[in-house]
């Protein structure tokens, strides 16, 4: 094992494991740079004078030549972006390979009054910077993404800059703890409270340094006179304190702390010393020289020119089983196993000895957790094997646990390998995929770091769902693809094709968009040709200004709701004359324009039609707007330009109709004017109803010789309107007046309709034989309808009338009419 234990009275408090050999070459070390490292073995950033280098953990990747301004600090969001915070306030921000995505600034004042000290945190909201102004005040941001810049209150009476201060977050809010000499304040939004940590030495008369745990629960401070005092960040509950002998202010400090653990302790470093402070009196010393200490939520990072290495708390389970003479389960396992592997009897001895205690379950869970903190590839096969070992004696051990170890720790040691370089432990690996939706974060971060090889083969053997592994792994790499300006449009198409095919979740249209935005528009036209979704290539090929492509594609999908986004964005981007001109061109588009402005812009339609010369349609149109208008004037001039448009589109009738209308128009207006009866805007029929109804019955004749009505429905409009008036003097003498051409049949309905047998019985005598047995049945007349059936002989007839007779009442009818079929059947 490369690890390092150190015995801290009274128990084993920590051990520091060496991860890589640095890569790069420093002559000087990391002494005079700033540096950077993001959390969960992320990426780490250093700047020399005119110099910007972002690395891997052992692969660097120089930049060039720093030619802005004068930084004061570099942090990694939480989505591995490099923030470089500049002495004016701005703030640049670049992708992991170096390259430049964006910049903002945290306030105009800074340009004046410059920034004294920044921090880079991770909040709840996502990633913050707190700056201190040249005048002594606190800007605060606690989420760079959307950006809103907080100014904290001043604190009384400070004259300088604090001797040191801190960003802590507590109910989802971001503070700031700073220390002026011998007080303390801490600064929200609202105010400013000073506060007085409980239990420091009175020795103390100033605090020169300070540290926030990576939860942001636990303070520490360091005094001018050389102690480390520990407790809880809303400083209500110490932890402890520790005298450390040096009087130096600090160079760094971390906590070294891991989840659930029993021994919180703090790392100070210096110059050339590194000194471990726990809750006991008692101090652990290293020697390091330039070195860097970055907190991780289990331990803390060390950094220098030529190490990098790893100091934590010992895991319960390491140290039960690898410290000397340990009689624990897993260490009796461990043992028995290696026995075993040597054909040895005394194999059997340590299994007894832990099945007689019934503790062979707690010594395979303990060899299985501890598997899971060791970094040695062959200490964790050790352990393993070990627990294999001994579950094979267990009935009821339940696989579950060893197995997850397993793919856990195959997925670990695939991403800590050297030419990957993150070394994640096993507390964060869960941790950062609880906190991904959807995607597992440790692929996420191969894909930024363009390991596509590892991602895919991760997502792989996770099992991860296509659309959210696989899919999402394959569509980072066709974006980068794209970006690579050295190969051909028709190279790079085919290639991402091949490479991608149907595979599910992925849209051609992003990675398209993702060229469009690099300068390359025929690559985005060539992928946009694998998109199967029509919806998804119309917009993008609206922005590209593709906008005959884009027309083609929606009339294609059938989607009208797309053709109508097409034909509205061609409006508004072209000129009239050529907008009209693309739509003829498109006949399905040009039809839905047509609808579109037939119910919104009638005036634009009119227009289509002029420049199309379509004169049928245009007559269509006034007549349409013809009954749009109220005053009589103005609709026969629409009507009379409608039958000019139908003269010249060569429709007689149509033309013939519009001319009737006109017609019609003014004999209602005549009537109106004449007998103050609103008529105008009916019908004909409707018309000639409401005269006949009034009793207009000169104006209606007049009306019905004039536009040639025909006879019969003259004569049904005239039965039915003088019968709802009840004029039933005038409806004989309708009837009188000349042969009914409807016959008369109708009246008799008619009058039975209006509940008027009496007048109804008057017209039965002129209907016709074939109707006359209808007609009496009409009026009741059961004797008439029997006798006119028999003198008909009609069969149908016959059985009709009986259908209507009652058996006992018409029994004298029914007998009649009996003897008459059965005379006619013996014919």
């Amino acid at each position: 094992d490369d690890s390092e234990w150190r015995l801290w009275f009274p128990v084993l408090l920590d051990r520091k494991v060496e991860l890589y050999e640095m890569g790069w070459s420093l002559k000087d070390g990391l002494r005079d740079c700033h540096v950077a490292a993001a959390p969960y073995g992320g990426p780490i950033d250093f700047r020399k004078p005119c110099i910007r280098c972002p690395l891997t953990t052992f692969s660097p990747i120089w930049g060039p030549q720093w030619k802005s301004g004068v930084v004061k600090q570099l942090g990694w969001t939480v989505g591995d972006d490099l923030l470089c915070v500049q002495e004016d306030g701005t703030v640049l921000v670049y992708d992991l390979f170096g390259s430049f995505k964006r910049h903002f600034s945290m306030g105009n004042e800074l340009v004046q009054s410059h920034v004294l000290e920044a921090k880079v945190f991770h909040s709840p909201y996502g990633t913050g910077i707190a700056l201190l102004s040249g005048t002594f005040r606190f800007i605060l941001a606690t989420n760079i993404e959307d950006l809103k810049l907080r100014r904290l209150p001043e604190v009384p009476g400070l004259q300088g800059a604090p001797s040191c201060w801190a960003v802590l977050s507590q109910d989802r809010q971001s503070k700031v703890l700073l220390a002026a000499g011998p007080d303390l304040y801490m600064l929200d939004t609202t105010a400013c409270t000073p506060v007085i940590p409980p239990g420091l030495t009175p020795q103390a008369s100033s605090i020169v340094h300070m540290a926030v745990s990576f939860s942001y629960k636990y303070l520490a401070f360091f005094t001018d006179s050389g102690h480390v005092w520990m407790g809880s960040a809303n400083l209500k509950d110490k932890l402890g304190e520790v005298e450390t002998k040096m009087k130096t202010p600090p160079k760094q400090m971390a906590w070294c702390r891991r989840p659930k653990g029993q021994q919180p302790s703090v790392v100070v470093m210096w110059e050339k010393n590194l000194l471990v402070a726990g809750q006991c009196q008692e101090t652990i010393q290293y020697p390091f020289v330039d070195s860097v200490l970055v907190p991780e939520m289990d331990g803390v990072r060390i950094i220098s020119g030529s190490h990098h290495e790893l100091l934590q708390e010992v895991p319960a389970a390491c140290e039960e089983i690898f410290k000397i003479a340990s009689m624990a389960p897993g260490a009796l396992l461990l043992e028995a196993n290696r026995e075993y592997e040597k054909e040895s009897q005394k194999a059997d001895e340590y299994l007894r000895e832990i099945k007689e205690q019934d503790l062979l379950g707690e010594a395979v869970k303990q060899c299985v957790e501890a598997a899971g903190y060791e970094h040695e590839p062959e200490t964790q096969k050790m352990l393993l094997r070990a627990a294999s070992f001994g579950k094979c004696f267990l009935s009821n051990f339940r696989p579950e646990l060893f197995v997850h170890m397993c793919r856990d720790l195959r997925v670990l040691n695939a991403v800590r390998d050297y030419t990957v370089g993150i070394p994640l432990t096993l507390p964060q690996y869960p941790f950062m995929r609880r906190y991904v939706d959807p995607q597992k974060r440790v692929c996420k971060l191969l894909v930024h770091r363009k390991l596509y090889p590892l991602a895919f083969e991760i997502c792989r053997y996770l099992k991860t769902p296509e659309y959210q592994g696989v899919s999402r792994v394959l569509k980072h790499w066709a974006c980068c693809k794209v970006q690579q300006k050295e190969e051909a449009d028709e190279v790079i198409a085919r290639a991402i094709s091949v490479k991608l095919g149907e595979t599910a979740g992925i849209s051609y249209s992003d990675i398209a968009a993702k060229a469009y935005e690099c300068g390359r528009t025929e690559l985005a036209i060539k992928l946009l040709e694998f998109e199967p979704r029509s919806g998804e290539q119309v917009p993008l090929l609206l922005k590209m200004k593709r906008s005959q492509l884009a027309l083609s594609k929606a009339i294609e999908s059938g989607d009208t709701d797309l053709v109508y986004t097409v034909v509205t964005y061609l409006k508004n981007e072209m000129n009239r004359g050529d907008f009209f001109m693309t739509l003829r061109n498109q006949p399905v588009a040009l039809s839905l324009y047509r609808q579109f402005c037939k119910h919104q812009e009638p005036e634009t339609l009119k227009d289509l039609f002029n420049q199309d010369d379509d004169h049928q349609e245009l007559g269509n149109f006034y007549v349409r707007a013809s009954y749009q208008e109220g005053k009589l004037e103005t609709r026969v001039s629409l009507l009379q330009s409608a039958v000019d448009e139908y003269n010249k589109a060569k429709n007689e009738f149509a033309a013939k109709a519009t001319e009737e209308e006109i017609r019609l128009l003014r004999f209602q207006r005549r009537v109106e004017e004449e007998k103050g009866e609103r008529v105008l805007g009916c019908s004909l029929h409707d018309t000639l109803h409401c005269l006949l109804t009034l009793g207009l019955h000169k104006q209606a004749e007049q009306l019905y010789k004039d536009f040639r009505v025909p006879d019969k429905r003259y004569w049904w409009l005239k039965l039915t309107a003088l019968a709802e008036k009840e004029d039933w003097e005038e409806l004989e003498k309708f009837a009188k007046s000349k042969k009914s051409p409807i016959g008369y049949l109708p009246f008799v309905e008619v009058c039975v309709k209006h509940l008027n047998k009496y007048e109804a019985k008057k017209y039965v005598s002129k209907v016709t034989p074939e109707q006359k047995v209808k007609a009496h049945l009409a009026v009741g007349d059961l004797e008439g309808a029997a006798e006119a059936a028999i003198e008909r002989r009609s069969e149908g007839e016959v059985s009709l009338v009986l259908s209507r007779c009652s058996a006992t009442t018409d029994r004298t009818i029914v007998d009649r009419l009996n003897r008459a079929r059965a005379a006619a059947a013996k014919k």
